[in-house]
């Protein structure tokens, strides 16, 4: 049976190369991705990798909460089953933002606007399975699930995006913990040459530093990881390579994560 695949920032990089090995294995492929033309690219991309089978689009910028769900309301209205949702847009920001809902960019993007697409979608994903881009740099940061806000005086953004990477990881263990029926895991890419990051040299050295994973690499992994039988993996767990490892520091925290599932919900407007 051909699976239906949705993976965020599916423009470029590992979503865009998770997505055409999918596609060329016979799935069913929904891009989103914010920049309309480079989403465009894209399509034409995963279009030929399934031998001329058309992939579903949607633009949304996860700076918008209202983007995200808009992308959801079209999602069920156009995917009778979703099998895997890939929370995998993000990226880091290296200056102060503050997004039309009153966020902070970094964590809104990484965390937040996947967290209200994902419970958004939890009906249509039972029996199905959720995988989230995390890293490694978890270890520089968690969050705090009484500021999504920030301080732009004190913000430093290998911090913020070290916090929103752990939140990825506390969120994959909490969803698996409330919602059963549904896999729930994240994963570390590794460090990946795409366009990652928003200005300058940190973006020159992502793309064309000599020893970064390929985006193939890590988009094999993130097509694993969505598409291997799920006795395979374990719920909730963290993932570096085809291993689950445990995460550090307070990111294996399960109160920590509980905390972060009621302050999100209230972030996003989610009311039980």
């Amino acid at each position: 049976m051909t699976r239906t695949i949705v993976i965020t920032g599916g423009n470029s990089g590992i979503g865009l190369a998770a997505a055409e090995q999918l596609a060329a294995a016979g799935d069913d492929i929904v891009l989103v991705g914010r920049d309309p033309g480079r989403l465009s690219a894209a399509v034409e991309r995963v279009r030929a990798a399934g031998q001329g089978r058309e992939p579903g689009r949607f633009q949304a910028d996860f700076d918008r909460l209202a983007d995200v769900r808009a992308l959801a309301a079209h999602l069920l209205a156009t995917c009778p089953r979703i099998d895997a949702l890939a929370n995998n847009a993000g990226g880091i920001i290296m200056g102060y933002r503050r997004t039309p809902d009153g966020l902070e960019s970094t964590i809104e993007s990484n965390h937040l606007a996947p967290f209200l697409l994902t419970n958004l979608l939890r009906d249509r994903l039972r029996g199905a399975r959720v995988v989230g881009t995390s890293s490694d740099a978890h270890t520089r940061a968690v969050p705090d699930p009484h500021d999504f806000t920030g301080d732009p005086k004190t913000y430093k953004a290998w911090t913020a995006y070290g916090a929103a990477k752990s939140a990825n990881i506390l969120f994959a263990a909490e969803a698996a913990r409330r919602w059963p029926d549904t896999l729930s895991v994240s994963f570390h890419p590794g460090v990946v040459r795409t366009n990652f990051g928003d200005r300058g040299m940190l973006r020159l050295f992502y793309r064309f530093a000599p020893f970064l994973v390929t985006p193939e690499k890590a988009g094999a992994l993130l097509a694993w990881l969505l598409t291997t039988p799920a006795e395979n993996l374990v719920n909730g767990a963290y993932y570096v390579g085809h291993h689950a490892v445990p995460p550090k520091g307070r990111a294996s925290d399960a109160d920590l994560a509980a905390e972060l599932w009621k302050s999100s919900e209230a972030a996003v407007g989610i009311v039980e």
